[in-house]
């Protein structure tokens, strides 16, 4: 693999080149402009080597250290994780790090926040539709029957903040009852912006689910960012690379990093830049902060 950088910095690793022209491209904007870039980064697997145990997956230990230089020479670094945003800040060891006022965590693919600058986690609004269809869901019920005709008898509903779900496991007959109601309230939640996701015996009313593409598109666009880098690793990310393709189409140029998995070839084979896992991603990292302090 060539260098991007013949000259680095004392320790650091080469700047490695793409193999793309658009990757090149993206790379030559990050470093002429890092003050309007966004690094874009998935944590397992990327920043966390993959353990048996997800409880016990761990930032690589040059991982904040690397960041920590690269920050504050970027617009943001976001770690955009289906995790919840304590959960990868606890893991990465991201709280109260000087540098790394810079990092957001876009936790539960991009719902909840976590800004190293306040150390508090953020979420947006509920959806509006949530509000609307509490507000109408007891007449649906009452309309079909919902506590009257013995097979909709011990059905319940449970409040998610988010979301809404009917539960039918007390029923009488708790799959007839799921199946009375799946249609009508599929059509209560289509009017009004929502998505049924069955369960087991429940039926969750809810917003459309979040992905790291919409997480990293929202982002990027609400900074106005006029480059991105991102880095992943597994099937998950190929929404956040369909994402940077969607910006460079709309001419802002993106880096996309493959994370060293020959388990997921879609990705790789998509990938400006393919690194050695999380040791790559660190001395990716370092190398851009190397580049950018000269």
């Amino acid at each position: 693999m060539g260098s991007h950088d013949t000259h680095p910095a004392h320790s650091a690793p080469p700047l490695p080149t793409p193999a793309t022209q658009a990757g090149r491209d993206a790379l030559d904007a990050i470093l002429a402009r890092p003050h309007h870039a966004v690094i874009g980064l998935d944590f397992d697997g990327t920043l966390a080597p993959i353990v048996a145990d997800p409880e016990q997956a761990r930032a690589h230990p040059d991982v904040v250290p690397a960041l920590a230089a690269l920050a504050p020479k970027v617009a943001s670094v976001a770690v955009v994780t289906g995790r919840p945003p304590a959960v990868a800040v606890h893991h990465g060891g991201f709280d109260g790090v000087p540098g790394l006022e810079h990092l957001v965590v876009l936790g539960h693919y991009g719902v909840e926040r976590w800004d190293a600058r306040t150390g508090k986690v953020t979420a947006p609004p509920p959806h509006p539709g949530v509000a609307a269809v509490r507000a109408e869901l007891p007449g649906i019920l009452d309309a079909i029957g919902a506590g009257k005709d013995t097979w909709t008898k011990g059905i319940w509903t449970e409040e998610k903040g988010r979301a809404l779900a009917v539960h039918t496991r007390r029923a009488e007959d708790p799959q007839a009852a799921f199946e009375v109601l799946r249609e009508p309230l599929t059509d209560l939640a289509a009017r009004h912006g929502l998505i049924v996701e069955p369960g087991r015996m429940v039926l969750e009313l809810r917003p459309p689910g979040m992905d790291k593409g919409v997480a990293l598109l929202e982002y990027v666009r609400e900074l106005a960012a006029e480059s991105v880098l991102y880095a992943g690793d597994d099937l998950g990310d190929l929404p956040a690379f369909a994402a940077v393709d969607e910006l460079r189409s709309a001419g802002v140029p993106g880096l996309l990093v493959c994370s060293g998995s020959d388990e997921v070839p879609e990705l790789r084979e998509r990938a400006d830049l393919v690194v050695n896992g999380p040791e790559g991603v660190v001395e990716l990292l370092r190398a851009l902060a190397a580049r950018l302090n000269g």
